[in-house]
């Protein structure tokens, strides 16, 4: 299996990238927080998963390998497939998930679209103490790719995650009222994707 990708990154979407390793462009699907973090023209490694289907082969790409890890760790759980396991880092660190598992935080897991009280609980369930320990925390990495006043492509990547249209519009507005200009793709996600998680439960 492919285990890492490492080449000129060719394009950057806004639930994947390519990447050109070899002569060959790899099209890795990925989180929001990776996605900011690669630029087209320049170098790029990633961690991979590939996923097999009797149709298809999907190759999912992260930043880091203990993110990758998680990754594969989350989809033996049952109802859980890559798609799924990809939301739950969009929403949530690894140690953001650690933490969740580790105090049966359901709400947390709830706050990942297509994941509701019952999945939640059978996650928590079948995961166990198996993602680990959370590290010590420590400060955010600073973000590097703008907004942009690019609202319209933060609200795609939201629905691509599965959360109806006008809520992901109704939620980015808030978060990008708040964070001003210059606040970076990766925090408007994730803060859009805390608001969304918030109106649910609140």
């Amino acid at each position: 299996m492919i285990a890492s990708v490492s080449g000129q990154v060719e394009h950057v979407g806004l639930d994947a990238c390519v990447v050109v390793a070899g002569g060959i462009g790899y099209r890795v699907h990925t989180t929001p927080a990776t996605l900011a973090a690669v630029r087209t023209g320049a170098q790029a490694t990633l961690a991979t998963s590939m996923v097999v289907r009797e149709d298809s082969m999907t190759l999912f790409g992260f930043a880091e390998a203990e993110e990758r890890d998680v990754f594969e760790l989350l989809q033996t759980v049952s109802g859980v497939g890559p798609r799924l396991a990809l939301a739950m880092l969009a929403v949530h660190t690894p140690d953001d998930l650690r933490r969740a598992v580790a105090g049966e935080d359901v709400k947390a897991l709830t706050m990942v679209p297509g994941i509701g009280q019952k999945g939640a609980r059978r996650i928590l369930l079948e995961l166990g103490d198996r993602l680990g320990p959370a590290a010590a925390d420590t400060p955010a990495a600073a973000a590097t790719a703008p907004v942009d006043g690019s609202r319209s492509d933060v609200v795609t990547a939201l629905t691509g995650l599965g959360w109806p249209a006008k809520a992901a519009e109704q939620a980015v507005d808030v978060v990008l009222a708040e964070a001003g200009e210059g606040a970076d793709t990766a925090s408007v996600l994730r803060a859009a994707l805390q608001q969304l998680g918030g109106n649910r439960h609140g």
